[in-house]
């Protein structure tokens, strides 16, 4: 598996779990790609998580290493022009990441543990960073190691499933069940993190884990962008759902982005 199925495995669940955000679970049902709902965008349109992790992508590519300043300098350039962004409209931005993209420094306070670092830190897998490069782009915006040690353990898991999938989804599967009572999907990012294993153990393929964490309702777009990646890299491009791809707007600023 590459970056580009998890890359594709985040930005369809991003785009999935868009039209439904903040809705409680059970309040809906999403089966597939609808149109404005919570944000009032087009089919297919994808969020910040996708912006940032863009960002992130063509960080690296051009600088052919990370390096968190210019990683830092690329999300001001989304934040307020729109790089990286469908049509350059930007929204959906979470208090935290715009507090420290504006201030220049990361939040390091207990209470700012979103899931803004969590939703963006998946290409770093692709490349060999080290843990403490992964904390560094993680504290961009979120600092406190609460965010930082989820990123790096996010980080660890699609390295693993890359490298064995088969026994990573059996130890999940070991641990987790199929009952969604008790899993929070809100955006701590402890709670998103957990979610997304969930989504992953307790489904057979790319499509029933992305549609259930967007079915888990509160922050769907998050939830289901960080399963996405997982299930992407587990699956394979070729395992998402054509007609999700066919749908699935901003193609040419994600394959610019690849590297």
């Amino acid at each position: 598996m590459a970056l580009r199925d998890a890359i594709y495995g985040l930005a369809v669940g991003d785009a999935l779990g868009v039209p439904y955000e903040f809705l409680t679970r059970g309040s809906f049902r999403c089966d597939g790609m609808a149109a404005y709902g919570s944000h009032h965008q087009p089919k297919g349109t994808w969020s910040d998580d996708t912006s940032l992790t863009l960002a992130t992508c063509a960080s690296i590519k051009a600088t052919g290493r990370i390096d968190a300043d210019d990683i830092r300098r690329r999300f001001v350039a989304w934040y307020e022009s729109g790089e990286y962004a469908i049509g350059r409209d930007v929204f959906d931005v979470g208090g935290t990441t715009a507090r420290a993209i504006l201030s220049g420094v990361g939040e390091m306070g207990e209470h700012s543990n979103g899931n803004g670092s969590l939703m963006r830190i998946a290409p770093l897998a692709y490349t060999d960073a080290d843990d403490d490069e992964i904390r560094a782009v993680s504290a961009i915006t979120h600092g406190h190691k609460i965010s930082t040690e989820t990123c790096v353990s996010y980080v660890h898991l699609l390295r693993l499933v890359r490298k064995d999938p088969q026994a990573v989804l059996s130890e999940l599967r070991a641990t987790e069940t199929a009952s969604s009572d008790g899993i929070r999907s809100g955006g701590y990012v402890v709670d998103t993190y957990r979610a997304a294993l969930r989504c992953l153990a307790t489904t057979d393929c790319y499509r029933d884990c992305v549609l259930l964490a967007v079915n888990l309702g509160d922050d769907t777009d998050t939830t289901a962008a960080v399963a996405g990646a997982l299930a992407g890299e587990l699956y394979g491009y070729d395992a998402i759902p054509a007609e999700w791809i066919d749908e699935l707007r901003g193609i040419d600023i994600i394959e610019d982005c690849l590297f």
